[in-house]
Order: structure tokens, then C-alpha cells, then sequence
């Protein structure tokens, strides 16, 4: 007898979203639809090639898209679908939950360029164990 392949919803999340880079992406383009170049600089310590493969794999996963505007020289500008805007509360929850944290063990918030976007728009919500249970 087969099984039908099963798919855990929170190791597709990861797969999707998950990494050092992607979450950092999607937070920019939350905010704004950016260029690379910009994208390079908001990133810090992204490599060009490794932000390259991100938005590659976020384009192919149907998050992002990628508009190619025929002009010289070439602009590539990248948002997100709609797809992409639905991570926005868990992009909101991730924020919270890191400031919560940092605060939590005394330590200090760092200010990024972006970092008081989207979550800041939100009341200021306490995040405890009970939030994270299973409903």
C-alpha cells in the first residue's frame, strides 16, 4: 500500500522562508519594491551571489517577483506577490519576538535601517509560551 506524500506545514514555511537571508529580504520588500542595489545595501554581509540565489529561489517559490524593465542600462526592480505579503504578520511576529528577546536578556536593540518597519505599525504585543501553543 502507497501513502500519498504528506507535507509538514512548518517545514514548507522553512523551505520557503527559512535561512539566514530570506527573512531580511522579505522584510525589505515589505516595506518597499527595491532594486538590487538597494537590497545590497540592506542586507548587510550578503554576498552578491548569495542575495542573486535567494531572490532566485523566492522568485521560483512564487514570493517575489522579479520586473525587468527594457532600458539601458537594465533595471530589475523586486516585490512581492501576494503570496510574498501574506508572510507579513510572521515576518511582524518574527520582529516582536527578537525585540522581546533581545530586551528580555538585557540586550541592546541594534538600529537597522528598516528594522522599525511594518511591526512598529502594530500595537506592542507581549509575546509569552501560551501565544506560540497550539490552538
Amino acid at each position: 500500500m502507497t501513502h500519498p506524500e504528506q507535507h509538514c506545514p512548518v517545514e514548507t514555511t522553512l523551505r520557503i522562508i527559512g535561512g539566514k537571508w530570506k527573512p531580511l529580504i522579505l522584510y525589505f520588500l515589505l516595506q518597499d519594491t527595491r532594486r538590487f542595489s538597494e537590497l545590497r545595501r540592506l542586507v548587510p554581509g550578503v554576498t552578491q551571489q548569495m542575495l542573486t540565489s535567494q531572490l532566485r529561489e523566492l522568485e521560483a517559490d512564487g514570493i517575489i517577483r522579479r520586473q525587468v524593465y527594457a532600458q539601458v542600462p537594465p533595471k530589475v526592480e523586486y516585490s512581492l506577490t501576494e503570496t510574498g505579503r501574506s508572510l507579513q504578520p510572521l515576518l511582524d511576529w518574527m520582529l516582536e519576538w527578537g525585540k522581546n528577546y533581545l530586551q528580555e536578556h538585557g540586550q541592546e536593540l541594534v538600529a537597522e535601517p528598516g528594522c522599525d518597519g511594518p511591526a512598529e505599525k502594530l500595537a506592542t504585543v507581549r509575546i509569552s509560551p501560551d501565544h506560540l501553543k497550539t490552538r
